[in-house]
């Protein structure tokens, strides 16, 4: 089994995976990809321009390492429990290099 925390450069990363993508309400054409830990406490958010998505490099990483300071938190106990099940489904169906 992985671990959830991983050796980068001396500093702490966490293994995230992606959770949710949602079009931006405030932003036109942009694409918010939601990552969390998998028990969900923990998220990190990127944007990305809908025309990124265009080319060849339209590729989304089903999980990635990111720096523990870059990590938010999930206060909504809902929200929890649903980025800890979709972390649990994209881990049974992902290895964690793939891409969508």
């Amino acid at each position: 089994m992985e671990t959830e925390t991983e050796a980068t450069s001396g500093d702490e990363s966490v293994r995230v995976w992606l959770v949710d993508r949602t079009y931006s309400d405030d932003e036109q054409n942009l694409i918010i990809l939601t990552y969390a830990t998998p028990d969900g406490e923990r998220d990190f958010r990127k944007e990305r321009a809908l025309t990124s998505y265009t080319g060849d490099h339209r590729e989304t990483p089903v999980s990635m390492a990111v720096d523990a300071d870059n990590l938010g938190h999930v206060a909504d106990d809902e929200t929890r429990e649903r980025y800890a099940g979709e972390v649990e489904r994209m881990r049974a169906k992902h290895d964690r290099d793939d891409v969508l």
